[in-house]
């Protein structure tokens, strides 16, 4: 594997690190700003739609663009808006902070997926896609804890310094070792929104957006969740995010190990005992052995959703897999920007910080029912064309005509 791998992981370990630690800080930094828990979780929420808006439209600007200098430019945007964070006067000005990092999200993933896959050997193209990925998946089990740790020792604004020091490591990485890359030829925006007309990439893209919500629900108010209502001390939630980390990995490399086998089937029963799970969590949050467990499996059952999910828009989305995937990165933080939002209203309205289980326990149900509905309306679209392949040409004209 070529060490440009490593400066793509790089990145990918920082863009993971700067979106989760916030939720273990949004004590500290609602504290400092004087602003309510609810109100902080905004900062999760501006995040995730900001990636929402960035994947596509980042993606879109990078087909113009040598992809070695669009990744440079991402990682740039990257720093500039976590050193917002790190100097912001206030809370509307952080928030700008969170929305600029948050720009570089998913179009890095995308494009940088494609920069994998294209430094390797052909029968080596899924494993330099999961070095890449690797980054993220390890920035909830050491960059994530590590960040809560520094932020609520020394001040969350030095976290995310750090991850700004992060972002020139990856930057200076990807000068250095990334080859330069010509820009895509070829490429027909209509042709990649084309895609968007096939009910099935709908179908799928709604199920990130809720299936991954539900997770979100839960996770982004754990740190007022686990200190008032668990009884851990604040120095607690940097292992209990570690658990959450530890389950993000094995989900992960659960459901990538039965995606190809089984998808359908793997998206019921992750779907399914997410919700049901999610729902516990409500009585279970009381307990600290019973939080601890349960946050781990939510990481899990969480994650176990994100390979098939990925691969369902990819299999649905024929001719542009590029632009579909990126969005779908963005529909996985519109459910994380739904769900905080959803959250903060529950708590908000005096229901106490273990309501947003009750909303993600809803949204995967949701989801849960989507998979359902999609998995019906392809064996119906499969059985009318087995029917049209074994009729008359006539016969076929009639049918389609009606």
């Amino acid at each position: 594997m070529p060490l440009a791998l490593l400066a793509l992981a790089i990145g990918a370990f920082g863009i993971g690190t700067t979106e989760f630690v916030i939720m273990g800080l949004l004590p500290q930094v609602a504290g400092d700003f004087g602003v309510s828990i609810p109100t902080a979780g905004l900062l999760v929420t501006g995040y995730a739609l900001g990636v929402v808006i960035g994947a596509p439209l980042m993606t879109v600007l990078g087909t113009k663009v040598p992809r070695k200098r669009m990744l440079m430019l991402l990682m740039g945007l990257f720093i500039v808006g976590n050193l917002l964070s790190v100097v912001a006067p206030s809370f509307s000005v952080m928030l700008i902070g969170r929305v600029v990092a948050s720009l570089a999200h998913g179009a890095f993933f995308g494009i940088g997926s494609v920069v994998a896959a294209e430094l390797v050997a052909s029968d080596k193209k899924a494993g330099a896609i999961a070095m890449m990925f690797t980054g993220l998946t390890v920035a909830n089990v050491v960059g994530v804890p590590l960040g809560t740790l520094v932020g609520q020792s020394i001040g969350w604004r030095v976290t995310f310094a750090l991850v700004a020091g992060l972002g020139v490591i990856g930057l200076a990485g990807i000068a250095k070792l990334v080859p330069d890359l010509p820009k895509p030829e070829g490429v027909r925006l209509r042709h990649e929104l084309a895609a968007f007309k096939n009910t099935q990439v709908l179908l799928a893209m709604a199920m990130t957006v809720l299936g991954f919500g539900g997770v979100f629900a839960a996770i982004t108010y754990i740190a007022p969740m686990m200190t008032h209502v668990a009884g851990f001390a604040d120095g607690s939630v940097t292992w209990l995010l570690v658990l959450f980390g530890l389950g993000m990995v094995g989900g992960n490399l659960v459901g990538g190990k039965f995606a190809d086998r089984a998808l359908m089937p793997m998206l019921y029963v992750s779907l399914g005992a997410l919700a049901v799970v999610l729902a516990l969590f409500t009585v279970t949050a009381h307990n600290k052995i019973a939080a601890a467990v349960t946050i781990a499996l939510i990481g899990a059952l969480g994650f176990a959703t994100v390979p098939p999910l990925q691969k369902r828009v990819l299999d649905q989305a024929h001719g542009a897999p590029t632009l579909a995937s990126a969005v779908n990165i963005g529909a996985f933080n519109l459910g994380n920007a739904l769900s905080a939002w959803l959250g903060g209203l529950v708590i908000a309205a005096g229901f106490g910080y273990t309501a947003p289980n009750w909303v993600g326990a809803v949204l995967a149900a949701a989801a849960l029912v989507l998979a359902i509905l999609s998995a019906a309306l392809e064996r119906r679209t499969s059985a009318r064309s087995a029917v049209l392949a074994a009729a008359t040409p006539s016969e076929q004209r009639t049918a389609l005509h009606h």
